[in-house]
């Protein structure tokens, strides 16, 4: 790229910014799974079921969403972020819109769950992969301004989705949101695109370690211990962020005593938290390493599981206070480990390796989310499930200490 070139007639260092914005709106509409809970009560009621039936379109969401990360990862050199991004907006869409007509909790998975859920594992890697080659020189704080929209989504999609089902009920919101969200992501994908090969913005010389990790492939990725430190740590991570995102409503109406629109209304505090832990585990990631941020959040999460094991009805602070933490460490997953795959094994198949590193948030999401339904239907309350999330951060303070450092080559 010549110096001279524009980005949005912008100069390129200038104009790469709304790349990230993009990137941002992009996320807003595809991390809607997030206000997931809102639906549980009126779908528990719509079709009869208990916790574990009601959070199986969740679970299997966030499962398909990172098994198709690796193979939507493998086509973006090929394709590009432009067409990926577009074909995954669609199938989004589809996913929701053919929601509506659901009969039973087992329509509703696949249309949803595996549908929508598909989708969104096609469209995310693409606005990181954009963001991370954009700027080589602020890995961490581009992807967590990137996927900021993610996390901050259900502030917008909770209390959207609570009005609409109170006015049509839950299935015909599905299809309310799914044609916004089909036709916002389309039309924002158009103008994705990566740097031209070797691109770096003017002044900026890449650290030593990222020209040693620039070779890593897949193969070469998972010989390293690293690899597999960081996987560990993120499963941990997403499992006790994503269980707790799947009973944020529920938990609140029955473990606290809180109204709907109160449960409905938390949901929108804690995505704020959940979509400025990106920026600002990513940050912390750029400052103290990847095992320093992933330190930091387990300690937030053996908090926050300390606080649920002693509340009770009308603890509604104490349960904000710890839910407010689980939500933040969850988005500051999504910002440590994009951001720790790229500064342990370089960008040059970025979006291959970490659609391998992304299995672990989709097995956090199965392992929590059907251990969390399980303990709720045998013991008739969430909270014993906060035993779980606090031993396991326990776990991941050992092996980030022990893992999560770079690779030797």
């Amino acid at each position: 790229m010549s110096k001279d070139e524009k980005i949005f007639g912008l100069p390129a260092e200038q104009g790469r910014w709304l790349f990230v914005l993009l990137g941002l709106v992009i996320n807003l509409c595809i991390g809607s799974v997030y206000a997931w809970s809102v639906f549980r009560k009126p779908l528990e009621a719509t079709f009869n079921v208990g916790a574990t039936q009601s959070g199986m379109p969740f679970t299997v969401f966030l499962a398909f969403f990172a098994l198709l990360m690796p193979f939507a990862g493998k086509l973006l050199d090929k394709y590009g972020p432009k067409l990926i991004s577009i074909i995954g907006g669609i199938v989004v869409g589809l996913g929701w819109i053919l929601s509506k007509n659901a009969s039973d909790m087992t329509f509703l998975t696949i249309t949803y769950g595996v549908i929508a859920g598909a989708g969104v594992g096609i469209v995310y890697g693409a606005p990181i992969a954009v963001a991370t080659r954009w700027f080589p020189d602020k890995k961490g704080l581009a992807v967590g301004l990137t996927v900021l929209g993610f996390g901050l989504s259900a502030l917008i999609t909770a209390p959207l989705a609570r009005k609409l089902i109170a006015a049509h009920g839950p299935l015909p919101t599905f299809g309310i949101l799914g044609v916004a969200f089909l036709v916002i992501t389309v039309i924002l994908a158009f103008p994705l695109r990566f740097p031209p090969s070797g691109w770096k913005p003017a002044g900026w010389t890449p650290p030593p370690a990222a020209a040693a990790g620039a070779g890593y492939n897949v193969s070469g990725m998972l010989s390293t211990p690293t690899f597999y430190g960081l996987w560990i740590c993120y499963i941990i991570g997403a499992l006790a962020g994503l269980m707790a995102i799947g009973i944020s409503s529920p938990c609140a109406q029955e473990v606290v005593q809180c109204d709907a629109a109160t449960a409905a209304g938390l949901v929108s505090i804690f995505a704020i938290f959940n979509g400025v832990g990106r920026p600002i585990f990513g940050w912390l990631t750029d400052k103290i390493t990847p095992r320093g941020s992933a330190i930091v959040s387990f300690i937030i999460i053996i908090a926050a599981s300390a606080i649920m094991l002693q509340i009770g009805a009308g603890c509604t602070g104490l349960y904000t206070v710890a839910f407010c933490g689980f939500w933040l460490c969850l988005g500051g997953w999504l910002a440590i480990a994009p951001t720790a795959t790229a500064t342990f094994f370089g960008t040059q198949f970025y979006a291959q390796i970490y659609g391998v590193v992304f299995s672990a948030y989709g097995l956090g999401a199965i392992i929590g989310n059907l251990a969390c339904g399980r303990i709720r239907d045998l013991t008739g309350s969430y909270t014993n499930a906060f035993y779980l999330t606090g031993g396991l951060a326990v776990l991941g303070i050992v092996v980030a200490f022990l893992l999560l450092k770079p690779p030797k080559k």
